[in-house]
């Protein structure tokens, strides 16, 4: 026992000596041992299948999109004792997810081994990262030595429920963006797709019974520029922008999800968020004879702060209308029909009442069915949709805004609001997934607003990382497991949906997937620096905010004003200039508060590491940073 002991220590140790050396996956696996030596592939693969593999001739596919498509590598399926790559089918432990895997290579070849199809495949995603950035290229990549490190990895998720959300109502994305933002999600383990298909600005899903729902509804006028800011639309004007996603279309995306082993949540936003509904059928809100468009990108909700806010125009589906439940009826019947997967989201979210108060046909819904206040008028509502989604043998899953008035039976709670609503919801048995907008909102800042795309509010890499699907005081048997959301409100184009969403969706990523202890901010920094190198190669926009330095303003000796800096990123170090030139690493570097001096009025910052740039040029005007002092 004792030598067995010590060959684990020294085995232990062998493994931290290598860390320097070691691959940079993402998500780091559950258990990873490296030792010297490479396996180099040679010019003609061999590969075998265990017999039961179901998708082998997908997997031959995937291996040849980049072996042979981008290394120059042939592949030919030969029996298992010729083959160089092997892929198997094993029994999964009890204590085992059947998406884990093991993936091993030494001077005989590779071999991946897992319970399921999804197993072999998460294998073949760790592999590619083993490999050289380069393979990630876009065309074929010459001379070059394609070799794996020997290693023995297991791996397993930490939670069931992997998700990122990709808002298409704010923004269209077409069918083909969309297949290859499954691809990019895939690579990093994610299994679940949210679209959220319809909102104020658009309706994006064919409902062959309710025309109208996309001939109205899916299209708007033609805006540039700041979102919230644009002028209103004259309803005589082009409605061009704007699409649609056919049925064709909608099983397209669900085939091409299923071979990457990704289910695909849809959401109908209901009761608000339904201006473009209420643009093809105006008569199901409660404030009849009003006149609707789908919305343009103009501001008509406020939020004036404290939680509160209002709109308006009644943007609302009217729960005392019974015409609203024989609509839904016909566009769930068709959303199940269409979508595998068990659940289907009615939104439910930030639902102004105010509308609804003023609304006789609301007041007699009270009435007659003894509802106390607006909140209970809700539930009413989502109590009512959740029997319709119910009947077609679906499970309902909304906001966390569906826990007002009284939680519908069985209802699954996507936790936003931070993670309170998810933690109670789980204490309540009722199946949650934690989607907090204090970690996972990846539309927000992920650095300082003087030099990023505007948006709504902060959350930068290092918070995002310390995101846990699972918090203190939720019962984790109910929580299916944690989400990102990519809401599109001001990503106009896939170029900006690709620099919100990375890194940060690398550090859901890690965290839905890799054991809470496995996490490290260090090595997660260095591991993503390799990962931008590989989305260079690949043409994947990113953002290097983490680079950029946290500022913090305030006055001192009454008028003169001082900023303090840090950095989330170790081993950087900043330097600075008053004289309006770009700070290159001859001028002064930060070391302590500084104040601007008389007459000064832009402050520019760049971080430099070992001697060279990196991260960005900011510039920081005086009267812009005034504005952050709080009186």
């Amino acid at each position: 026992m004792v030598k067995a002991w010590l060959f684990g220590c020294f085995l232990l140790t062998g493994i931290g000596s290598f860390a320097q050396t070691e691959p940079a996956l993402i998500p780091v696996p559950v258990e990873a041992r490296y030792s010297a030596g490479s396996f180099s592939l040679p010019a003609m693969l061999n590969i075998s299948f265990d017999a039961g593999i179901a998708d082998k001739s997908f997997l031959l596919q995937q291996m040849g999109s980049k072996l042979t498509r981008i290394a120059g590598i042939e592949l030919k399926e030969t029996p298992s004792d010729q083959a160089q790559l092997q892929f198997k089918l094993t029994k999964a432990a009890a204590s085992l997810s059947p998406e884990s895997y093991q993936l091993s290579i030494n001077e005989k070849g590779i071999l991946i081994e897992a319970p399921s199809s999804a197993g072999l495949f998460y294998g073949v995603q760790t592999l590619w990262q083993l490999l050289p950035p380069a393979i990630e290229s876009k065309s074929r990549v010459a001379n070059m030595n394609w070799s794996l490190p020997y290693c023995s990895i297991k791996d397993a998720p930490r939670v069931g429920w992997r998700g990122l959300m990709l808002d298409v109502a704010r923004h269209f994305f077409t069918k083909e963006q969309v297949k290859d933002f499954i691809d990019h999600m895939a690579a990093y383990k994610y299994n679940r797709l949210h679209l959220h298909l319809t909102d104020d600005q658009g309706w994006r899903i064919e409902i062959k019974a309710l025309p109208k729902l996309t001939e109205v509804g899916a299209f708007r006028g033609e805006r540039t520029g700041r979102w919230g800011e644009f002028g209103k639309q004259d309803p005589k004007e082009p409605k061009t922008y704007g699409g649609y996603y056919t049925q064709e279309d909608i099983k397209e995306l669900l085939a091409y999800a299923a071979e990457r082993h990704i289910s695909i949540l849809p959401e109908i936003d209901i009761p608000g968020h339904s201006m473009a509904l209420l643009a093809a059928y105006p008569d199901l809100s409660c404030t009849p004879g009003t006149a609707y468009q789908v919305n343009g990108g103009d501001r008509f909700m406020h939020w004036p702060g404290g939680g509160k806010f209002y709109s308006d125009i009644d943007n609302n589906l009217c729960p005392a209308n019974e015409r609203v439940y024989a609509l839904l009826d016909t566009i769930f019947t068709e959303i199940a029909a269409l979508f595998p997967m068990e659940y289907i989201h009615m939104g439910g979210d930030e639902t102004y009442k105010g509308w609804w108060e003023k609304s006789a046909a609301i007041k007699d819904l009270m009435k007659r069915e003894k509802l106390k206040d607006m909140h209970e008028v809700q539930s009413y509502f989502v109590k009512r949709v959740g029997k319709i989604i119910a009947s077609k043998g679906k499970k309902m899953m909304g906001w966390d805004e569906i826990m007002e008035g009284g939680l519908a039976s069985g209802a699954g709670v996507m936790s936003w609001q931070g993670e309170k609503g998810g933690i109670a919801a789980s204490k309540m048995k009722h199946p949650v997934v934690m989607s907090p907008n204090s970690y996972t909102y990846v539309d927000l800042y992920q650095g300082d607003p003087l030099a990023e795309p505007p948006t709504y509010g902060m959350l930068r890499l290092k918070k995002t990382y310390e995101f846990n699907p699972v918090p203190a005081g939720a019962d984790p048997a109910y929580v299916l497991g944690g989400q990102a959301n990519l809401w599109s409100e001001r990503l106009h184009t896939v170029r900006h949906a690709e620099y919100m969403l990375w890194p940060r969706a690398f550090a859901v990523a890690e965290s839905v997937w890799s054991p809470q202890q496995k996490k490290d901010w260090n090595s997660f920094v260095q591991r993503i620096e390799t990962h931008f190198k590989r989305f260079d190669q690949a043409g994947i926009n990113y953002s290097t905010s983490m680079y950029d330095p946290i500022l913090s303003v305030r006055t001192v000796k009454d008028t003169a004003v001082e900023v303090s800096m840090q950095t989330e990123v170790p081993n950087l170090n900043i330097h600075y200039s008053f004289d309006e030139f770009p700070p290159d690493n001859f001028y002064p570097e930060y070391k302590s508060p500084i104040v601007f001096p008389a007459g000064a009025s832009t402050l520019r910052v760049q971080t430099y590491r070992q001697g060279k740039p990196i991260g960005r040029l900011m510039i920081l005007p005086l009267a812009e940073l005034k504005k952050r002092i709080r009186k």
